[in-house]
């Protein structure tokens, strides 16, 4: 993990700003969805991604009854 030396405080509601030029880097704009883990004590954010719930393929997902599936995955269980 890379120290980027940028330090910020949580504010009363629990909430932190990412700072401009982080966000620019990372492609994220505003409402973008961000995924929260923990690892630990360490907290890790992430650009949330929409991906397939069988294979993590996160390229050219379709949605289906709630669910995110890939094309590949969708033909194989179409065959089934």
């Amino acid at each position: 993990m890379k120290s980027t030396g940028i330090v910020r405080k949580v504010d009363e509601l629990g909430r932190v700003v990412l700072p401009i030029e982080l966000r620019r880097t990372l492609d994220i704009a505003e409402k973008d969805a961000l995924e929260i883990y923990v690892d630990g004590a360490t907290i890790i954010l992430r650009k949330y991604e929409p991906a397939c719930i069988f294979c993590d393929n996160a390229k050219d997902i379709k949605v289906y009854k709630g669910k995110n599936i890939c094309p590949d995955c969708l033909k194989e269980l179409k065959e089934v």
